[in-house]
């Protein structure tokens, strides 16, 4: 079945359901809304997703009162993704993992409609847990459409639950890593390109396999946007990245780099040991002072992003060893 023929069948099926549960009987009494649970039982094409909510015992949680914004991945997304994974069937998943997987598709305590994501990006948390008991960020691109995590696209929006509202997407989220969000994000593609340059030198840390490897770490990666790169450029004289040579690429970007997972509330003032040494952390102020006097501000509206092997704070200068 081609995509638009599961889009057209998924959708004759919604609005089949909508009747039913809108049509008023023999004494004109209004039936109740189904769930997002029943909802899901009663659109075959989303199948699967409901028998693994029943394998990873969370069909309850999603029957109970309150609200939730739930992305709903159809079953050509799962099989593409058991496929991708490895497994022959959902019952070969682990629990544990399918678990995470599914609560990575759901916001809790909000209903979010598609209206609200058009035209703007940001991060939201999902209900997947990640380093010490952090809730998993998600990055959500509404320039065309409406996109999670740079792979899952809706492709029905805004399907009214009594306990929430489903979007029903093309793909199955994977549990984000450090690289997801770094790729994701338009605004940091040239530290995507640092990583890799750095990775052409040797030694290497390798940078682009460690942050996206989802049991490495944890880390902090302080990551600076496309701007404080291009000043970073200026201020040094030359051109492009290519300009520098890979060893000082290397030493810069072991100074943005923390081994621990350390969330904006956990941030203290005073020295930050970093994997290329020492830089100073004001936590009032929200910055970050390098050995050569250099402040770089954290942007507050770009921290805490959680990934399963670490968290970024998007910084506005590019942190340098010593000179």
């Amino acid at each position: 079945m081609n995509t638009l023929k599961s889009i057209t069948k998924i959708t004759s099926l919604i609005m089949i359901m909508f009747l039913i549960v809108s049509c008023s009987d023999d004494d004109n009494t209004t039936m109740q809304p189904l769930n997002i649970v029943e909802t899901a039982q009663a659109t075959s094409e989303l199948s699967i997703l409901v028998d693994a909510v029943v394998q990873a015992g969370l069909a309850d949680a999603l029957s109970a009162p309150g609200n939730k914004t739930v992305l709903a991945p159809t079953n050509a997304a799962f099989m593409a993704f058991l496929e991708d994974k490895g497994f022959n069937s959902l019952s070969e998943v682990p629990n544990a993992v399918l678990t995470q997987i599914l609560l990575n598709h759901v916001i809790a305590d909000v209903n979010i409609y598609s209206s609200s994501l058009a035209n703007t990006s940001g991060y939201t948390n999902t209900m997947a847990s990640g380093p010490n008991g952090t809730n998993l960020s998600l990055f959500y691109d509404g320039s065309s459409g409406v996109m999670f995590n740079g792979m899952a696209s809706v492709q029905i929006a805004d399907i009214e639950t009594s306990n929430g509202v489903v979007h029903v997407i093309d793909h199955v989220i994977d549990l984000p890593t450090i690289a997801t969000f770094a790729t994701t994000n338009p605004a940091l593609s040239i530290l995507v390109d640092a990583l890799a340059y750095a990775d052409t030198g040797s030694p290497t840390v390798p940078y682009v396999n460690t942050v996206s490897d989802a049991e490495a770490g944890p880390f902090t990666v302080f990551a600076p946007t496309n701007d404080a790169f291009a000043s970073l450029l200026t201020e040094l004289q030359v051109n492009a990245l290519a300009d520098i040579p890979t060893s000082t690429v290397d030493a810069v970007l072991l100074h943005h780099i923390v081994n621990a997972n350390v969330q904006s509330s956990q941030l203290a003032t005073g020295t930050v040991t970093t994997l290329g040494g020492d830089i100073q952390a004001d936590a009032s102020a929200f910055t970050l002072t390098d050995a050569n006097g250099r402040t770089s501000n954290i942007v507050t509206s770009l921290v805490d992003i959680q990934a399963s092997n670490g968290v970024v704070h998007v910084i506005d200068k590019v942190i340098l060893p010593p000179l």
